[in-house]
């Protein structure tokens, strides 16, 4: 169907549309601006990944805003055969900044959600050996299936909790986010550091242990403690 929006007269082709995720109990939207992702937080998880569970600084890597998704399904992707799961805490923020101090970061939350980051984990492992990025293997379409937000003057900011994911009504992922080894201050802090942190950019905080392979009609089921559930069929 050929694209009949209006170009606006400074646009060469038409923009896209602003990614955007639901609000829990609202019809308005939370627009995305940027998607940081760190990596091994959880001790558990830095152990089954081959890493040292130590303390080590944290790294980040990026997703695409367009590789959210809020439909609850999950396309399998192509050029890969061995896809996982990894279930984590979202964090969105309200306001930027730069250099922001850690005892005023959750200042800079609007709140909380469920997602999942989804991994080509063949390509990632090909890319780490290679010394290359990951993109290939973490940010591609419908990487980032991800339920509604909730603000954090409703539910305020979790520091404690189960975090689950079962695959067909079978345990996989089981952890608790007080586990996290960086903080969800700490790592505002930190990413503000290096950027300047903006409205509309999410955290996701990593994920416990427990990921693996996943095929298509499987449905994945994770859980947060105080944010519900979120279930993502594998088409």
């Amino acid at each position: 169907m050929p694209d009949t929006r209006q170009i606006s007269p400074e646009f060469v082709i038409s923009p896209p549309p602003v990614a955007s995720l639901p609000v829990a109990g609202s019809d308005k939207v939370f627009p995305v601006n940027r998607v940081f992702c760190i990596g091994r937080n959880y001790a558990a998880h830095a152990v089954e990944m081959g890493h040292d569970p130590d303390r080590e600084p944290p790294f980040f890597f990026f997703k695409s805003p367009g590789n959210l998704t809020s439909d609850g399904t999950f396309a399998y992707p192509p050029m890969s055969e061995d896809v996982h799961h990894e279930i984590e805490l979202i964090v969105a923020l309200k306001q930027g900044g730069r250099d922001i101090p850690q005892e005023t970061a959750l200042d800079h939350v609007w709140g909380y959600g469920i997602g999942l980051d989804m991994t080509r984990r063949d390509l990632q492992g090909e890319a780490k050996k290679m010394g290359r990025p990951w993109e290939v293997g973490k940010s591609f379409e419908q990487s980032g299936p991800c339920g509604p937000l909730s603000p954090a003057s409703e539910i305020g900011h979790p520091t404690e909790g189960e975090i689950t994911l079962d695959i067909n009504n079978e345990r996989r992922q089981s952890g608790d986010l007080n586990q996290m080894i960086w903080k969800i201050p700490e790592m505002i802090a930190i990413l503000s550091q290096y950027f300047d942190l903006q409205p509309g950019d999410l955290i996701m905080t990593g994920t416990p242990a427990g990921v693996g392979a996943v095929k298509k009609g499987d449905v994945m089921t994770g859980s947060i403690a105080g944010l519900g559930e979120l279930s993502v069929r594998v088409i």
